[in-house]
């Protein structure tokens, strides 16, 4: 799941000045900072605070809100069926994607 935008990164690298920005992996950026010669990862610091400022991304709305949606529903089933099974698979669900919500640290 992506955390980071592309164009929130890419901003962050034209206001200082670092250029040749690529993605190697999902969440994980590098780009040739001021003066240099050799490509650098973005510091985590500053992808933290990308990410306080600007928030979710799409992806990550995406599942937050489907998430909460399929937990309702399993909560209709449920009641209607009187069985607890879709409560356990949402909550299932659930798990798995506020697992992918958190933001890991590459190094």
């Amino acid at each position: 799941m992506k955390h980071y935008s592309n164009e929130w990164v890419q901003e962050w690298c034209q206001e200082n000045g670092w250029t040749d920005l690529f993605e190697e992996r999902s969440n994980n950026y590098w780009a040739f900072p001021p003066g240099g010669v050799i490509p650098e990862p973005i510091p985590v610091q500053v992808l933290r605070g990308i990410k306080a400022k600007h928030g979710l991304t799409c992806e990550e709305r995406f599942w937050s809100i489907f998430a909460v949606g399929a937990t309702m529903i399993a909560a209709l089933v449920a009641y209607v069926f009187r069985c607890p099974l879709p409560i356990v698979a949402a909550f299932a669900f659930n798990a798995v994607t506020v697992a992918q919500l958190e933001v890991e640290d590459a190094y």
